[in-house]
């Protein structure tokens, strides 16, 4: 399901899933998510879902609305999109499987999924259906594990820690993994496993 994180300076708000046509942004308390603050009008933004897509909408606010650094009438959202009212900033994200390109058995990839090894979730395990899985806690370390068509790749998202994949810290570019490898997050250790 299509959803937005909102944080300010870096720090999580809250985070809201779009499960209806309809969801209002603004100051006023009638609205579905209230941003209390003076740079934000009564009734800011409104963001659309139709279908699985979402769109944007400014309603006419006295300081505009931004999707990545351009102001916007109205836009269609692309995953991981970043929307800007005033100093806050709102993070799209919609993990949409795309389809396959031609030539490609999207099966090919067999079966995935990540095991914890340490913490309190010891033993749970992830099937990694999605194009992106998510993991970790927004606002301190958050990584992104992908289905690509040859194989899987952790990438770091979020967080002043980074990610390791075996130990090695996930730099700028997402890591291939290979079955067993050791991811850990945020003191968590978790296991991938591909057969």
């Amino acid at each position: 399901m299509p959803k937005v994180i909102i944080s300010m300076e870096g720090v999580v708000i809250k985070e809201v899933e779009l499960s209806k046509e309809r969801t209002s942004l603004g100051r006023r308390p009638y609205n579905d998510v209230v941003i209390d603050n003076l740079a934000i009008s009564g009734e800011h933004a409104v963001l659309q879902l139709v279908g699985q897509e979402v769109s944007i909408e400014d309603l006419n606010s006295t300081n505009g609305t931004y999707v990545n650094g351009k102001s916007v009438k109205k836009q269609l959202l692309q995953h991981s999109d970043v929307i800007e009212i005033g100093k806050y900033h709102i993070q799209y994200f919609n993990e949409l499987p795309p389809s396959p390109p031609e030539g490609i058995d999207a099966t090919s990839t067999g079966t995935a999924l990540i095991r914890v090894m340490s913490g309190s979730a010891v033993g749970r395990e992830v099937a990694l259906l999605k194009v992106v899985t998510t993991i970790g806690k927004p606002g301190i370390a958050v990584a992104a594990i992908t289905k690509r068509p040859h194989g899987f790749v952790l990438a770091h998202v979020e967080g002043a820690k980074r990610v390791t994949l075996n130990r090695r810290p996930v730099g700028d570019e997402p890591m291939a993994m290979k079955n067993g490898d050791v991811i850990e997050l945020a003191g968590t250790q978790m296991e991938f496993l591909h057969y």
